[in-house]
Formats: structure tokens, C-alpha cells, sequence
């Protein structure tokens, strides 16, 4: 066909003798024209499909699918009824432990002896706390024990106080009114002189002193005091002693 087209085209081309020679010319363009297209056509087709595939291929071997690792829920053959029990699988032992919810779970070894750690850290630091806050509770009832016993002290030792007080200032105000108050006169005896004291001096018309050399009439054994006048001249001194 490219051939029978390429003398088709030669023949109108250069021939130049026929009238239609520039129709023929036309014609042979046209046809060069279309046979460049089909075959551009042919060769992107291919290459399209080629590319294709590769993509293809490609995005297959970029993205295996995962393989997942299996974690199983459960040991098989013994259920998790009781803590500490241990089951061995694979070469890995598991222990029956009580998890953060509460609930028994089969755990590998050294899960299990973190958790166990962890909740006897927890319940010595609560034990801790229980002794501290009881500690400080006994503290603060001493404490106010020892301070009600102080107020108490205190409050005795100044009612003591006040009642020392008291009594020592009626002591005073006792003797104060005692020396202010003036002494009783000697209590006077019946039928005897009230000038003399110690002695009953007897009222007469004249009366010396016992054993002396006085004539009476009438006698008194002293010694006396003189207290008022000594009118019977007993105190012959003047000392205040009459009869010595």
C-alpha cells in the first residue's frame, strides 16, 4: 500500500504532463499524512499497554499484605482461675495474675512480676500513708491532751492564786483593825481600887504595903502597878511599881 501510495504520489508529483497534476499532488500529501498518523497511533497503543502492565506489577510488589503476629486471648488447655497458677507455652511461661481492673488474666512472667511489684508498692505506700495519717492524728490528740492539762494547771494554780491572795488580805485588813482597835481597860474588881492594876488594891482610908512599915488600915501584897493616882503613896520610887 506505501509502495502502490509512494508511486501514486511520484506519478502526480513529478509527472507534471496531466492536467490534474496539482490535484494529484494534494492527494499524495494527504495520503503520506494519514499513513504517519496510523502508524504513530500503533506504536503509542504498545507503549500504553506496556506501561500498564509495569504499573501494575509495581503496585503489586510494593504493598505486600502484612503478615499479623498472633497474640492469643487464652491459653489453651487450662483456664485462669486462680492467682499464681502458671502454664508454659511455646517455651514462655504465663502466670494467672489479677490486672489493673481486677480481673484473672493468663500474663507472661515478666509482665506478671511487674504488675505484682506495682500492687505491693501500691499497698505498702497505702499502708504508708494509713500509718502516717494515723501517726499524725495520735500527735494532735497528745498534743491537745497535753495543752487541755497546761489550761487546766494553769487555771488551778491562779484560783490558788487568788485564794492566797485573798486570805492574806484578810489577815492584814484583821491585824489593821486589831491595832487600830484600843485596848480594854483593866476590868475593875469589886472593892478594889481602880488607880492600881496587878494587884487588888483595896479602897480605904488608907491602905501600905504588906510587910512594910505602914500602919494601914488596910494592907495589899504587891507588886502593883500604878495606873491612875497613886493616892495610897505605894510607889515610893516613882517607877510605876508600887509594893516591888
Amino acid at each position: 500500500m506505501h509502495t502502490q501510495l509512494s508511486r501514486a504520489g511520484k506519478h502526480s508529483l513529478f509527472g507534471g504532463k496531466s492536467s490534474g497534476s496539482f490535484r494529484g499532488k494534494a492527494l499524495g500529501i494527504t495520503a503520506i499524512g494519514s499513513l504517519m498518523i496510523l502508524l504513530a497511533g500503533c506504536g503509542s497503543g504498545s507503549m500504553g499497554a506496556a506501561g500498564s502492565v509495569s504499573s501494575t506489577k509495581e503496585s503489586t510488589s510494593a504493598s505486600p499484605s502484612p503478615t499479623p503476629t498472633p497474640t492469643p486471648s487464652q491459653i489453651a488447655g487450662k483456664a485462669c482461675a486462680a492467682e499464681k497458677n502458671i502454664q508454659s507455652v511455646a517455651g514462655e511461661t504465663y502466670i494467672c495474675t489479677i490486672d489493673q481492673s481486677g480481673n484473672l488474666v493468663w500474663l507472661d512472667s515478666a509482665t506478671a512480676g511487674k504488675l505484682s511489684d506495682q500492687r505491693a508498692a501500691d499497698v505498702a505506700a497505702k499502708a504508708a500513708a494509713e500509718k502516717a495519717a494515723a501517726d499524725a492524728a495520735a500527735k494532735a490528740a497528745a498534743d491537745k491532751a497535753a495543752a487541755d492539762k497546761a489550761a487546766a494547771d494553769k487555771l488551778a494554780a491562779d484560783q490558788a492564786a487568788a485564794a492566797k491572795a485573798a486570805a492574806d488580805q484578810a489577815a492584814a485588813d484583821q491585824a489593821a483593825a486589831a491595832a487600830a482597835k484600843p485596848a480594854p481597860a483593866p476590868a475593875v474588881q469589886s472593892g478594889c481600887d481602880p488607880n492600881y492594876a496587878g494587884a487588888c488594891v483595896p479602897i480605904a482610908s488608907d491602905v501600905d504595903c504588906a510587910g512594910g512599915k505602914g500602919n494601914g488600915p488596910a494592907y495589899v501584897r504587891g507588886p502593883v502597878t500604878v495606873v491612875g493616882s497613886d493616892i495610897y503613896g505605894l510607889d515610893n520610887d516613882h517607877d510605876g511599881i508600887g509594893c516591888e
